[in-house]
C-alpha cells in the first residue's frame, strides 16, 4: 500500500495561538513511498491581525504583503482535504498542529484535533532522539547532514519543507539516491538524454509567473520597510 507522507511548515504572526495569533502561509510537500510527486500545496493567508515585528525579522512576511490575500476560512476546506489520511511529518509539530488546531475550530464548531484525521512525525523528537546533547535546528541538521541550504535567508513555509524533505529522507536511513537533491539531478539529467534507462520520471513544479510576482512583490516590501533582502544583493 502506497505511503503518503506530507512535509508540512507554517509561518504565522507570533508564537502562541492562545494570545490571538494567526497562520499566514502553509507550505507542503508531497511524497509518496518516498518519492516527490510534485503535488505540493502553497498559500499566503491574510490573517486579519498585526504579525508581530519579532516574527517579520524571522520569516520577512508583512502586512502589507498578505493584505487582498485569501482569509483561512477560504483555503480551509482544500488544506484540510490535502492533508486527510496522510502522514504529517513537521519539524518542532506541536506549534505546526497547535496553530493548525486553532484555525480550523475557529472556523469549525465541531472541530477536535488533526492528530485525528492525519498521523504526526516530528523531525524534532527524532532528532533529539538521534543526536542528543546536540543542536537540532532544522539549519543545524542540514549542516550535519550536508544539505546545502545556502537559498535559506529567511524563512518560508514551501523553502523549509523542502529543505526538511531532504533532512527527513537523510534522517531516516534512506540511500542518498532518496534524497531531494539526487531526484532532482535525476530529473535534470533525463532531460539531456543520458541514462534514461536508470533515470525516475519525477514531476517538477516550476514557479508560476503568479507566484514570481508575489515574491517579487514581498522584497519590495521588505526593501520598503527598510530591510535588505539577501536575494537580490546576491545577485549584484
Amino acid at each position: 500500500m502506497a505511503k503518503r507522507q506530507i512535509i508540512l511548515d507554517t509561518e504565522t504572526t507570533g508564537i502562541d495561538p492562545r494570545a490571538g495569533h494567526r497562520i499566514i502561509e502553509i507550505g507542503c510537500i508531497e511524497m509518496v513511498n518516498r518519492r516527490l510527486t510534485g503535488n505540493n500545496f502553497h498559500v499566503y493567508i491574510d490573517p486579519q491581525r498585526m504579525i508581530e515585528d519579532e516574527a517579520i525579522g524571522v520569516h520577512g512576511i508583512t502586512n502589507e504583503f498578505l493584505r487582498g490575500k485569501p482569509l483561512f476560512r477560504d483555503i480551509a476546506d482544500e488544506f484540510f482535504d490535502y492533508i486527510r489520511g496522510g502522514e504529517l511529518v513537521i519539524h518542532n509539530a506541536p506549534f505546526d498542529i497547535g496553530h493548525m488546531d486553532n484555525e480550523f475550530g475557529i472556523l469549525w464548531q465541531d472541530w477536535t484535533q488533526t492528530a485525528e484525521f492525519c498521523a504526526v512525525v516530528d523531525t524534532l523528537v527524532m532528532a533529539r532522539d538521534k543526536h542528543p546533547g546536540q543542536k537540532n535546528s532544522l539549519d543545524a541538521l542540514c549542516r550535519r547532514y550536508e544539505i546545502d541550504n545556502s537559498h535559506r535567508m529567511l524563512h518560508g513555509a514551501l523553502l523549509d519543507s523542502e529543505i526538511l524533505a531532504d533532512v527527513y529522507l537523510r534522517m531516516t536511513g534512506g540511500q542518498v539516491d532518496m534524497d531531494l537533491a539526487h531526484q532532482l539531478k535525476a530529473q535534470q539529467l533525463n532531460q539531456d538524454g543520458s541514462n534514461k534507462t536508470q533515470m525516475r520520471h519525477l514531476k517538477i513544479v516550476a514557479a508560476s509567473n503568479n507566484e514570481l510576482s508575489e515574491h517579487e512583490a514581498r522584497l519590495d516590501i521588505i526593501e520598503k520597510e527598510g530591510g535588505v533582502p539577501l536575494w537580490r544583493t546576491s545577485q549584484h
